[in-house]
This record gives structure tokens, sequence and C-alpha cells, in this order.
């Protein structure tokens, strides 16, 4: 029965996918006139200015831009970025890495899009905040604004999926099996450890959470990379071998060499472009449920923290972890997920690496998983709108549902002899299925974005000319029409 899942979620990441991602990608790279590429070092310096930390306005309650991207790169810099790609590596070879920059690149612009559409069609709530994401722009986008009929099966399609991640997480699992394996201590233990920590975190709400991330973030960020730098110039003799694997496994196949199997191009490019999409989101719909909340005056320049968080978990994380994997020589070893990163860095840096990646891990495991409570919390304020009992008392379950799915998966896996590469095809499943539906919308809605980022370019960059009569956000546009 598995056997058929994994076929009809390797064929859903195979064209299906490419074909989505690249098309939506070159498309709107073409449209913003290769923004992400001409004006990247401009994106970098936005990050850092006295805005982006503090935000426009005086409203405390609501997150920063700084806060609200912590919150979205805690939530995409994962355990993906360690046992996902590793697994990807393992399984496709070092050609998956070349994929999965291709795939990051492109999403630079896909993840810009989102964000900004994100904010121009958030919603202003009671206590002054703002949500939105995918089902407030379907909603008023494409059902308000284009009067597609359709839209409704879209959102709840989005939504219904994204919830059916609060079921099947690999994060729990993963951060049980780096603690466990590494203090040689039964993986159960970790993992109700784990689900104390997310408690702790997610009782405070969203503003605690983003105050919590924007701390955490930038250090387990430096953290890691540190001990990847490290061993990259340990290994600095073994880098350009392994860039030369890397480029040559994309465009060959590789032969079975040690206990890799053996892949073909196919194989490395549908499982870069899926690591990709499962670390850095974009095009999922994910993060612009938490950077429609951030203080700022205008839709693009949150849409340029999107662009970032792209660049910061696939480029930088991701291919840290994948050039330690190849230059240590582990790829090939027959292992897979955190075990194979977990050994790789021992390798490099002795048992001292291990503990750094386990304790990585987990920061990281835990910020995805405390990012993502924030998901659920938007999705359910916008489907049971002003009823606020019901709202009230379906926040609670999911308060305390949250972690124990996550202890569940685990003692499930434990028990029943499953494998990292199994739970990732379960993982990869419920990300393609809102992706499609949240690209599909992207499209649709394109002329908006450019809109946006014509007169954010002519506002704030000198180019161009600013048009007088454009609305930045949705809600302004409405009223003005009443």
């Amino acid at each position: 029965m598995f056997a058929i899942f994994e076929s009809i979620t390797n064929w859903l990441w195979g064209l299906p996918l490419l074909i989505t991602i690249i098309v939506t990608g070159v498309f709107l790279t073409f449209r913003t006139g290769f923004f992400q590429f001409r004006h990247f070092v401009y994106i970098v310096k936005n990050m850092f200015n006295k805005e982006s930390r503090d935000g426009s306005g005086e409203d405390k309650k609501a997150l920063t831009p700084f806060q609200a991207i912590s919150i979205a790169i805690g939530g995409t810099v994962g355990v993906s970025n360690m046992s996902g790609v590793a697994t990807a590596v393992a399984t496709g070879g070092p050609g998956a890495l070349f994929w999965l920059w291709i795939a990051a690149l492109l999403a630079m612009v896909i993840k810009m899009c989102e964000v900004t559409l994100g904010v121009y069609y958030r919603q202003k709530q009671e206590d002054g905040t703002y949500i939105g994401g995918p089902t407030f722009y379907m909603q008023k986008g494409l059902g308000e604004e284009k009067k597609f009929p359709l839209w409704g099966i879209l959102a709840v399609g989005f939504g219904a999926m994204i919830f059916s991640t609060w079921f099947i997480t690999a994060q729990n699992y993963t951060v049980s099996e780096a603690i466990g394996s590494t203090f040689n201590i039964p993986f159960i233990v970790p993992s109700i450890v784990y689900v104390i920590a997310i408690y702790v975190v997610i009782i405070g709400g969203v503003k605690k959470v983003g105050k919590i991330a924007s701390y955490m973030v930038p250090l387990m960020c430096a953290f890691y990379v540190v001990g990847c730098i490290i061993i990259l110039i340990r290994n600095a003799a073994a880098i350009p071998g392994a860039f030369a694997l890397i480029l040559k496994g994309a465009f060959t196949a590789q032969a079975a060499t040690g206990g890799f199997l053996g892949a073909g191009v196919a194989t490395a490019m549908r499982l870069g472009f899926a690591r990709s999409v499962y670390s850095n989101e974009a095009g999922w719909g994910t993060s612009p449920m938490i950077h429609a909340s951030a203080k700022t005056d205008h839709p693009v320049k949150q849409g340029l923290f999107g662009a970032f968080e792209v660049f910061m978990d696939t480029i930088v994380v991701c291919s840290m972890t994948g050039l330690v994997i190849i230059v240590t020589g582990y790829w090939n070893s027959g292992l897979q997920g955190a075990t194979l990163t977990l050994t790789a860095f021992e390798s490099g840096i002795g048992f001292l690496g291990r503990v750094l990646v386990a304790v990585s891990i987990f920061l990281f495991g835990l910020t995805t998983s405390t990012g993502w409570f924030t998901y659920y919390s938007v999705i359910l304020k916008h489907w049971l709108g002003n009823r606020k009992k019901l709202l009230n008392v379906a926040e609670k379950i999911f308060i305390f549902g949250t972690p124990l799915w996550g202890m569940l998966v685990t003692i499930l896996n434990v028990y029943s002899n499953g494998t990292p590469a199994q739970l990732w095809t379960i993982c990869d499943f419920t990300t393609i299925v809102p992706t499609f539906f949240n690209v599909i919308t992207l499209f649709a809605l394109s002329g908006t974005f450019i809109k946006l980022l014509k007169d954010y370019k002519a506002r704030y960059m000198g180019i161009g000319e600013v048009d007088p009569e454009i609305e930045l956000f949705y809600e302004d546009k409405v009223n003005k029409t009443k």
C-alpha cells in the first residue's frame, strides 16, 4: 500500500512540480526584470536597517518586520535543512544539490510575490493587528476582485492540507533521532523534552513566538554555519572535487558506489526541487501567514524579506549541509537523514561536531514547530471569523495538540521500523497539494504584485514614477470605493 502512495507522491514531485516551480519562477523573474538577481545586494541591505528591526508605526501588539522574518525563517530553517538535504544527497546523489540551488534562485521571487500579496490582502482585526495569507488573497483577490467562483475550493483545499501537517510532521522524530543517537538514550526521552519546550513557547501566543524567534534564529543559524565552515576548511582539498560531483551528477546518471544505489538525472532533479520547496517553503504559502502580521507601510518591503528568507534557508544553510556530507565522503555511505549529517559532522570535528548538529537540530526543530503553530492560528481565525467562543476552543485544542502529534509520529516510526525516507515521503505529499493551489493563485494575481513592485521601486529605489492614485493595501482600496 505504501508503495502505491510513494509512487503517486514521487510522480507529483516529478514533472508536475518541476514544471510548476520552473514556469512560475521564470515567469515572475522575467516580469520583475530579474529583480532577485539585479537587486540582490539591496535585498540583503534591507534586512538590517532600523525600520526592519522596529517596524513602521507605533503598534506594540504587532510583529516587527524582523520578528516576522525570524518566525518565518525559524519555520523554514528546520530539520529539512539537515535531515531532508542529507536524504536527498544520499538518494539522488550530489547532483541533487545543484537542482536545489536552481529551485532556490527561482523561489526567491516566488516567495517575494506571495509575501507581498499576503501583506496587500491582509485583514485588520479588532485589536488593531493584522492577519493574512493565501486563504485571504484567494478570497479577496480571486473571489472579490476577479469574481472567480471556485476560489473557495482552492482556499479550503489549501487550508485542509496545511492542517494535515498538524498530524504528520518530521520535526519531533528528527530531533529525537539526533539527540537520542548522539547521547545514546531512548528516542522517547528527547521527544518528551521537545514537546515540553514547544508548550513553553506557544502558550504565550504569536507575539511571544516572534520575540523568542528574533533572538534564537540569528544565533542558531550562525552557530550551525560556523560549524560547517570549520569542517569545510579542514577538508578544503576535497571542495573542488565536491563541486565536480555536484555538476556531473546534475546532468549525468551516477553509478552505484559504496552504499549509494545509483541515481539518474530525473531523480536528482526531483529530490533537489522537493527538498528546496519543503525547506524554504516558497510557493507553499506558509510564510505569508506570518509576514502579513508585520508592521510595514508597503507590501513589497516585507516581500523583500521573503526573498532573503529563501536565500538564507537554502543557498546558505542547505548548501552547507550538502557540502559537508560530500566533502567528508559520507554521501555514499548508505546512511540517511539526521544520522548521515551527524556522522559527517563527527568525522569532520569529532564528537563535538555531532553534539553541535544535535543541538542545532533541536533548536531548528523548535522554531519550526512553534512557527507552524502560528500558521494554524491564522487559518483558524479566517475560517471561524467572528465566532469567538468556537475560535477560543479551537485554538486551545491546537495549542494542546500541536506538540503531541509529533511525538506520536516518533513513537510509530520507532516501533513500526519506519525509515526517514518513508517519513519524508509522507511529508512531501502534505506539501505538494497546497503548493499547487497557492501557485495557481500567484499566477492569477501576479499583475497586482507587479503593480506594487513598480510602485515600490519608484518610491524607494528611484526607478520610475510614483502613481499617486495607487492604494497600497486592499482594505484601503475597498474603503475608497465605498
